[in-house]
């Protein structure tokens, strides 16, 4: 290939052939069989609508983001000199682009006014800087994109939670409108339609109508090839028994994988947010297979998937037919009294209130909790208290009318935290590229989303998010108050160093709320990644340390701490190992006192939202 634009030697396109119609004829009849597609895909978007089944209340409210963004202006607009500062920095950088490109089209090779950064994939195309054009339309989107954010930044008088509104939703739009998600501004989809003659497109508008259509109006971005998992069959595969079941949970115990095990059981709680099997991926991947490989008898929670018959099923609920629920089956199978608990996330928060509840009642059969990426100090709470004001709780209530949160609208907020990450490079990736998506057992487990609850979920959401009752001491279950620093038992805390949904800022202040010191370890990665993460595959790190003082920050703690390469699971063992008594011999599901109701992973978690 040359840089003229000419056919080089051995017969290849130059740089600028590459952008033109191979095949007028083919790629007019695939154009409109692209808009065929789309046309279907309209079609599915638009009959829930009119028949009156779906209604759009997603996370986030088209007329509260003009409101909020709406503050930014008349920030701006409140003063003259103001917003002629802000239009002056505006066309300045536009002139600075326009100098830069004069120059590139006069033959020098002048350093660009603006640069992606190094992590930011969208613009690695070698194009994107080659090629004129695209060279232009990346500077003038990267600029007015950190004008924008600037402009959010530096609008004074805004209380902190608008002023994170604004920017997230400022973030949301930039990232909507970057020049790669468009055929004709993205030089590797402009090129590919080329190629192709536009079957790309084909493909891509066909697997936006099937995802319009699986969503039942929603779009269900696809962002794995899910036809090769499984669950029970290579997801949540770790041999077990379902020994107790009610409305609100099943309690599967697993099988021993040894002759002996340790005495005392171990409790898992994980998030009714998502499906227990994080826990339980992939057999390489699966922490509680690894957990029974340690001798643990494992339990778990599966959470049912709610339905209208649970809508007035709260906190004191899930405590009691899941958690105490979960304590009683281990006492019938197992005749052990004591337990140790491992809570996951809002399952973590969970079991706090619940350990909190006992110790009030006491109640000693938890004796030590692990608290994976957990908060129960919600000062700090991370990117989705971006979701959570007055507001937005009435517009999350009224869209439980059926007495549930549809599945989808997490699963949204979520995606919508990194945009950047788990939506446009699917979007570019699936519908214009017109490739199918890779298998990926997490993002498989990431798109089989759950319902929640109508009374637990806002109970949840009032009471941690916006008024942080829990470490106040003034959280009310059942009409008791529940105290933190009533709880003395041992006490893991795992957080993630790279979390945006339970940050390891937060968890750190959370570990300072009992009355115990705790043990407070940080691993490398994220919420997911960072706690499922094998010692086999030897990735990441942790770091740990003394007990967190009451007056020292995260960094304070971190920089006398030390760091350890590799999975923190370890680490754990060694921790919970001398809490779980002595050897005894395995136990198998049921023990003998409570009958099998069927194999794991039961039929809860098979439930599709």
């Amino acid at each position: 290939m040359n840089d003229t634009g000419e056919p080089g030697a051995d017969g290849a396109f130059g740089p600028y052939d590459a952008y033109t119609v191979r095949d007028p004829e083919a790629l007019s009849r695939n154009l409109a069989r692209a808009l065929e597609q789309l046309g279907k895909a309209a079609s599915e978007w638009l009959e829930p609508r009119e028949n009156g089944t779906l209604v759009d209340q997603g996370p986030i409210s088209f007329p509260e983001v003009a409101a909020t963004i709406g503050k930014i202006g008349e920030y701006w607009l409140a003063d003259p000199a103001r917003i002629m500062e802000a239009q002056t920095r505006f066309v300045g950088g536009c002139f600075a682009i326009w100098a830069n490109t004069l120059r590139r089209m006069a033959g020098e090779t002048p350093q660009p006014p603006v640069a992606p950064a190094e992590a930011d994939k969208r613009f690695r195309d070698a194009d994107w800087s080659r090629h004129l054009f695209f060279d232009v339309m990346k500077q003038f989107y990267l600029f007015s994109s950190g004008w924008a954010e600037d402009m959010v930044a530096r609008a004074e008088g805004l209380d902190p939670h608008t002023r994170d509104k604004a920017a997230f939703y400022v973030k949301q739009i930039t990232q909507a409108v970057s020049p790669s998600n468009f055929v004709l501004t993205n030089p590797e989809l402009f090129r590919e339609t080329m190629a192709t003659n536009g079957e790309n497109l084909v493909r891509g508008m066909r697997m936006f109508a099937e995802d319009m259509a699986a969503g039942r109006g929603q779009l269900r971005l696809r962002q794995a090839d899910y036809s090769g998992f499984e669950v029970g069959r290579n997801l949540a595969a770790t041999p077990g028994k379902v020994v107790a079941e009610n409305r609100l949970c099943q309690i599967i115990q697993y099988a021993p994988t040894g002759e002996t095990v340790l005495r005392r059981p171990l409790l898992i709680v994980p998030p009714w947010i998502n499906k227990y099997y994080i826990l339980d991926l992939t057999p390489e991947k699966s922490l509680i297979a690894w957990m029974v490989e340690q001798g643990h008898t494992v339990f778990v929670i599966s959470w049912v998937n709610p339905t209208e018959a649970h809508a007035a099923l709260d906190w004191r609920d899930y405590i009691e037919d899941g958690i105490l629920f979960g304590l009683d089956t281990i006492e019938a199978a197992t005749g052990e009294r004591e337990v140790n608990a491992v809570g996951y996330c809002v399952g973590g928060t969970l079991l706090s209130a619940a350990l909190a509840s006992l110790a009030g009642k006491g109640d000693d059969r938890i004796r030590s909790a692990t608290l994976l990426t957990t908060q129960v100090d919600f000062t700090d709470p991370g990117d989705l208290k971006l979701f959570v004001d007055e507001t937005q709780l009435e517009l999350i209530e009224a869209s439980m009318a059926k007495g549930y949160l549809e599945g989808a609208h997490m699963a949204t907020a979520f995606n919508l935290l990194r945009a950047g990450d788990l939506i446009w490079p699917y979007f570019v990736n699936n519908y214009l590229m017109g490739k199918e998506p890779l298998p990926f057992d997490l993002l498989y487990w990431n798109a089989d989303a759950t319902r929640m609850s109508r009374a637990n979920h806002l109970f949840y959401l009032r009471n941690f998010y916006l008024k942080n009752k829990l470490v106040e001491g003034t959280l009310e279950i059942g009409g008791e108050r529940l105290d933190l620093s009533r709880v003395t038992i041992p006490i893991y805390e795992l957080a993630t160093r790279e979390d945006h949904i339970a940050p390891a800022r937060s968890v750190f202040l959370g570990s300072r709320a009992f009355g115990t010191e705790a043990t407070y370890v940080l691993t490398g990665s994220g919420h997911i990644a960072g706690v499922v993460n094998p010692p086999s595959r030897g990735k990441y790190q942790y770091w740990s340390g003394p007990a967190p003082s009451r007056h020292e920050t995260l960094d304070d703690w971190l920089a006398h701490a030390t760091e350890t390469k590799g999975s923190w699971w370890p680490h754990w063992q060694a921790w919970i190992e001398p809490q779980s008594g002595e050897r005894v011999p395995a136990r198998q599901p049921g023990g003998g006192r409570l009958s099998p109701i069927e194999d794991a992973p039961g039929t809860y978690v098979k439930v599709r939202s």
